[in-house]
């Protein structure tokens, strides 16, 4: 009979505890290269350092701004299709597309990686999708972790978070404080459902209705895997072009909590952002759960970005200019409201009125 005190004479290993050394350092020999491709001239130092060194250039009054985030349960679509190369992008296009808000300019990103077993090729997989997530911002992939939890996750499941640092000059700096009445609403369209409902997408497309990842739909041109694996598209370095080309008021990015919820996040007292659903029509995967799911347009609105991923304020007299900015970076843009002043006792900061346009 094996006793405690046998027990602890027999040896032990970290990796006989579910923590293997030999594939961390595999998993960095993979996505170092592919960190370096996400490098900026200020970066200092390299890879393996126990922090990362950005030297920061010369401002006269700069601010930094930092903001973390990470992808939710679209997670759960990229572990159910096997497929880890994307998902990195939305990461860094979730931390990056809300520095831009304020006018700041993305410096560098540094990501967290929470994984049951480390797999070298898999841990690669994400990173590159972090580095081109970055090299799509202009950012640095500054540094990170990654972290094997054996016995806290399943071997095959992970998580991934980040950090993103940017800035900007303080009397450059954009917000609610320049919005004025007049000012026009530009719309930017998004990818898809970017990073943001998956919860309520799962619960309708795969759990309810049990419709299969790799099973095409006519509707929406490719399968569903596909369509629910789009990356976010990242805006930041068009919104700084437009910001350095064009009067911006500030930006607003379509995340958790619809079009309404994060515009009146920015639009101050004593005036409204009117904006109007015939300017544009949802893409079909929108339609597609509100069918499927019988879901409310409320509901889809509070939930979803429903086709607008990123929003500038601009000035009237801008208007013009910043759609042909924007058309000549290939961003869909429109105009889809404008800033007027609030009717006496008027509570609501941010209005959508109409109907979407049928098809």
């Amino acid at each position: 009979m094996t006793t405690p005190h046998d027990n602890h004479e027999l040896p032990v290993s970290y990796e006989a505890a579910g923590v293997s050394i030999e594939a961390g350092d595999k998993a960095v020999e993979l996505f170092a290269p592919l960190a370096k491709k996400a490098s900026r001239p200020e970066v200092r130092g390299g890879l393996g350092g126990f922090a990362g060194l950005f030297a920061l250039g010369k401002y006269k009054e700069p601010l930094l701004a930092a903001g973390s985030d990470g992808v939710g349960t679209k997670l759960a679509v990229a572990q159910a299709m096997d497929k880890h190369d994307t998902i990195g992008i939305d990461l860094v296009a979730m931390c990056v597309d809300d520095l831009v808000v304020c006018g700041a300019e993305p410096l560098f990103l540094q990501d967290y990686i929470a994984i049951g077993k480390v797999v070298p090729e898999k841990v690669a997989e994400i990173v590159a999708g972090i580095a081109e997530g970055c090299v799509q911002a202009g950012c640095a992939l500054l540094g990170g972790e990654t972290a094997e939890h054996p016995g806290v996750m399943d071997p095959e499941d992970y998580d991934v978070s980040a950090t993103a640092v940017g800035v900007v000059e303080a009397d450059e700096l954009l917000g609610p404080h320049r919005v004025q009445e007049g000012d026009v609403v530009i719309a930017m369209a998004s990818s898809g459902l970017h990073s943001n409902g998956y919860s309520l997408a799962r619960h309708v497309l795969l759990e309810r209705a049990g419709l299969p990842l790799d099973g095409h739909m006519d509707e929406l041109g490719r399968t569903l895997g596909e369509e629910l694996l789009e990356p976010t598209r990242i805006y930041a370095l068009d919104c700084l072009e437009l910001a350095s080309e064009c009067e911006v008021r500030t930006f607003c990015h379509v995340t958790g909590g619809g079009l309404v919820g994060n515009m009146e996040r920015i639009i101050p007292e004593g005036l409204v952002a009117q904006m109007h659903r015939s300017t544009w029509t949802p893409g079909p995967i929108f339609r597609t759960i509100s069918a499927v799911g019988s879901v409310p347009r409320e509901e889809m609105e509070k939930t979803f970005n429903m086709g607008v991923g990123m929003v500038a304020v601009v000035s009237a007299a801008d208007r013009d200019r910043a759609l042909a900015i924007l058309a000549a970076r290939h961003v869909d843009s429109w105009v889809i409201g404008e800033v007027r002043a609030a009717a006496e006792g008027e509570a609501a900061r941010a209005a959508l009125t109409g109907t979407h346009p049928q098809h």
